[in-house]
């Protein structure tokens, strides 16, 4: 099987204006004086209408304001800040307000951007704009963050992410209960990891539970990692599978529910042992 590494692209033509946007947006986000929440809404509002409705852009509460502008349009202008919104984990009876609501403006320019013209496949910025708002937003994040489109959160401040860690497109990262990504974590396209579980009688009987994937860990395409659940170090859930327990280090584990198959190569020989049923692996 031939090594590919990603290749290393030229700059854009446009990397001055990239950088400057950025480097404007990074100093309004770093002045956390007087009312963040407040403030980061305005900012969110702001960067939106600059990159969606550009014409509305320096007279946004007017233009909300004016009845000679379609209705549609004005509700639209509205929804840029997200004080005109409500996303669905404010809906929670778990969701700490004093902690979601300074969130909430980042979550909203995350999700809206990639909905935008500008965002969507853009690569490099995309993945620029998310490393900038993911310290803002996350409990901890360690360097070389890497998010592409359309990935999403619960409350975003329970998750902690480590070192060189990429989440690809598409991905729902639950952290009601708290998710904690270790370094070099890579989860593909599709997948979902979650932190609660919702009892089989009452709906609203939710059970919150830490889930952990360790260093190296890897989720594959559609698979998903259910609440509670410790992928323990270079473990690798396949394809579609649903990871029920436990994931033993260095296993790769398929399926529905998920079990053992094979050992990677490069295991340590105390993780070499595959089992015949899937127990769990002491924390």
């Amino acid at each position: 099987m031939p090594y590919l590494p990603l290749r290393s692209l030229p700059p854009r033509p446009a990397e001055g204006l990239t950088s400057a946007w950025l480097d404007r947006l990074a100093e309004r986000l770093a002045d956390t004086t007087g009312d963040v929440a407040a403030r980061r809404a305005v900012i969110c509002r702001e960067t939106l209408a600059e990159l969606a409705y550009p014409e509305y852009a320096k007279n946004w509460e007017e233009a909300v304001e004016d009845e000679a502008i379609p209705l549609g349009t004005r509700l639209s202008l509205a929804a840029l800040d997200p004080r005109n919104v409500t996303l669905e984990p404010e809906y929670y009876s778990d969701c700490d307000d004093a902690r979601f609501q300074p969130v909430k403006p980042l979550l909203w320019l995350w999700y809206s951007f990639d909905r935008l013209p500008i965002g969507g496949q853009n690569v490099d910025l995309g993945v620029r704009l998310r490393r900038l708002l993911a310290p803002y937003i996350f409990k901890r994040v360690g360097k070389n963050f890497k998010a592409f489109q359309h990935v999403e959160f619960t409350f975003g401040y329970n998750l902690e992410i480590g070192d060189d860690v990429v989440v690809h497109r598409h991905v729902l990262l639950d952290d009601r209960g708290g998710i904690r990504l270790g370094n070099k974590v890579s989860i593909s396209d599709y997948a979902n990891i979650y932190s609660h579980t919702h009892s089989i009688v009452e709906q609203a009987d939710v059970t919150n539970a830490l889930t952990i994937l360790d260093d190296g860990v890897r989720v594959t395409y559609h698979a998903t990692v259910l609440a509670g659940v410790h992928v323990n170090e270079q473990g690798m859930v396949g394809a579609v599978a649903v990871a029920t327990k436990d994931v033993r280090p260095y296993h790769v584990y398929v399926g529905i529910p998920a079990k053992s198959v094979r050992v990677k190569p490069n295991a340590p020989e105390p993780a070499t042992i595959l089992r015949t049923s899937d127990q769990r692996v002491p924390r």
